[in-house]
């Protein structure tokens, strides 16, 4: 692979991991409402899924999926019904914060494991890297899948560099905020209603 087009692909990567999307807003809304750990922690649940979606783009079973409806349809509204779940938990969240607080109440863990089951379950995440990860790949190459595997490790270094740091500055904001009443109830507010959107988004497209 040329160096050039590795420039071409690390830019693009980052400009769609900078776009504001579910994951990135979702991450945002958790990091202010239970500190850097819980984002980050998040976040590698969130970059490890795209291993799993780069394996299926490397054996085929993404093309399979793309053609058969029915099994989009399945893994679509199985995601959906699980973002739903963490929306009814987030607007329930009760309590409140104290300056300089850390939530525990979820691990880490739980979060590693929602990230990844939020990505795993997240359709347009496989079918982006189907069409995305070849545009770079030299397709006449015997290593085709090595390198797709090769690019795929990529942009999930990339995200989690990111994912990390967006984390880091929404924890660094939340220990000037966390003297707002009711902080943790409005944080819950807004991750379910983040929740709420990306399900309702993910169950209509």
């Amino acid at each position: 692979m040329e160096l050039t087009t590795l420039l071409y692909f690390l830019i693009a990567s980052v400009l769609l991991t900078l776009a504001p999307g579910p994951d990135i807003m979702y991450l945002l809304a958790k990091s202010l409402a239970d500190g850097t750990k819980a984002g980050i922690s998040l976040a590698l649940g969130l970059t490890t899924g795209l291993i799993f979606h780069t394996t299926l783009v490397i054996i085929g079973v993404a093309a399979i999926i793309q053609q058969s409806p029915l099994a989009f349809a399945t893994l679509k509204y199985i995601g959906a019904a699980y973002l739903l779940y963490l929306a009814w938990g987030a607007f329930h969240a009760q309590g409140n914060l104290k300056l300089n607080a850390v939530n525990n109440s979820t691990s880490f863990f739980k979060l590693y494991r929602r990230g990844l089951i939020m990505n795993v379950l997240n359709p347009k995440v496989l079918l982006f890297f189907l069409a995305f990860l070849p545009q770079f790949v030299n397709l006449n190459s015997d290593s085709v899948s090595l390198q797709i595997a090769f690019l795929g490790f990529i942009f999930g270094l990339q995200t989690l560099i990111i994912f990390s740091l967006v984390a880091i500055c929404a924890g660094k904001v939340r220990d000037y905020i966390l003297n707002v009443k009711n902080f943790n109830k409005i944080m819950g507010y807004i991750q379910g209603i983040v929740l709420l959107f990306i399900s309702l988004a993910l169950i209509i497209s």
